[in-house]
């Protein structure tokens, strides 16, 4: 069976040229990067070439630049770790209602600990209200959190707005840019962040390891304590293969980036356009051009978008609905109720998300078996057969 993915938002597939990275630091070059000894030395050689290519990826410094287990570790040690530093200044933290659980549930457990926090509402695109974070700023305002693109509906989120506002005020910025990097331009000063997450699996490159950027002279604590690894901020023997992998990874999706945005582009607006154009009753979620180049999400009245998932899957496309770490939920997104949009709709979005492999021809074939699929369960909805039936008798 033909098999199509279409939820690189999840997660991607390693790239070949990674791959041949990685290796000899799972071989020849295994050594501790804290060693003396030779092998030990090529390895820390490999560590902080790797820290160099990051840090000119993102156009930030080395020193500037931690590695962690990936970007759930980042977004933590960010939050944890500066809100901790910080707490004789305040203990009001502020974020956005469709953060990633990363983020929204450490701001949740920084309420346990003492802390406030705000959780700013968006609009119907899925932006963060600039003037009801204006309005929220206090006195003891420590650290503001706002991804830069929404892992969802793909809508990219003012962060640079947000840092000018609070320039001067003693207020840390962190961005979880993890769905931005290698899909968009990323750089910290253009952007104004004090604090950047990015995870490696997100542009081709492995799972299980991530990099945190920490602007010079920001205070934070470390979450774990052992060595001196890392600056002394993320203790513990570093993942060298992993590391070597998200810096030729990023190397890559870097030096790919413009022609690549504009090819996914291309392709997320002809998978719209189908959509819009073939399955009357469709909504796109997001942003209409403030967006990534490679995430589309739609609802499609009358159906359940796990019942889409599934008879997707049985065709040999993968999809998602919504943010892989929330799959299994029978709630509608959390991101989608945010935004405004009825229960029945939000209970019916699908994300399609689009990467490096992505032809033509997959989202022709997707979106062929995507019209057959939502016209045979609307067949059998009494809800949406109900509702076409008011609208016919009414002549709407």
């Amino acid at each position: 069976m033909k098999r199509v993915y279409l939820d690189y938002a999840a997660t991607t597939p390693l790239r070949s040229e990674v791959l041949a990275a990685m290796l000899p630091y799972f071989t020849e070059n295994a050594g501790n990067a804290s060693s003396l000894h030779q092998t030990g030395q090529r390895a820390k050689r490999a560590l902080e070439n790797a820290r160099q290519t990051v840090a000119t990826a993102i156009g930030a410094e080395p020193g500037e630049i931690i590695f962690t287990s990936g970007g759930t570790e980042s977004d933590n040690l960010a939050l944890i770790g500066t809100a901790l530093a910080n707490r004789a200044r305040g203990n009001h933290v502020m974020t956005s209602s469709i953060e990633h659980h990363a983020v929204l549930n450490t701001c949740q457990y920084l309420e346990t600990q003492g802390f406030e926090a705000t959780y700013l509402p968006v609009d119907r695109y899925g932006v963060v209200d600039l003037e009801v974070l204006r309005a929220s700023l206090r006195d003891d305002t420590i650290l503001i959190s706002v991804m830069l693109a929404n892992n969802e509906v793909g809508t990219i989120e003012p962060v640079a707005e947000i840092a000018r506002l609070v320039k001067g005020r003693g207020i840390l910025v962190h961005s979880d840019a993890i769905q931005a990097v290698g899909k968009a331009p990323v750089r910290v000063d253009d952007l104004g962040v004090d604090l950047l997450s990015l995870t490696a699996h997100k542009f081709n490159g492995p799972k299980g390891v991530g990099a945190l950027y920490v602007r010079r002279g920001t205070p934070i604590q470390p979450l774990f304590h052992g060595g001196h690894h890392e600056h002394s901020i993320r203790p513990g023997t570093q993942n060298v293969a992993g590391i070597v992998g998200l810096a030729e990874a990023l190397r890559l999706a870097t030096q790919e980036l413009d022609t690549e945005a504009r090819r996914l582009e291309a392709l997320r607006a002809r998978l719209e356009a189908g959509i819009l154009e073939r399955i009357p009753g469709t909504v796109v979620n997001g942003h209409p051009s403030q967006h990534l180049p490679n995430v589309l999400n739609a609802s499609f009245a009358g159906v359940e978008g796990e019942s889409l998932l599934l008879a997707l899957d049985v065709k040999g496309i993968s999809v998602s609905t919504g943010s892989a770490c929330a799959a299994g939920a029978t709630e509608p997104s959390p991101v989608l109720q945010a935004m405004g949009l009825p229960r029945e709709l939000a209970l019916g979005a699908l994300r399609f998300s689009l990467g490096h492999d992505t032809t033509e021809e997959e989202i022709d074939y997707a979106l062929d078996a995507l019209v057959q699929v939502v016209a045979r369960l609307r067949a059998v909805s009494p809800l949406y057969q109900a509702e076409n039936s008011v609208v016919h008798q009414t002549g709407g």
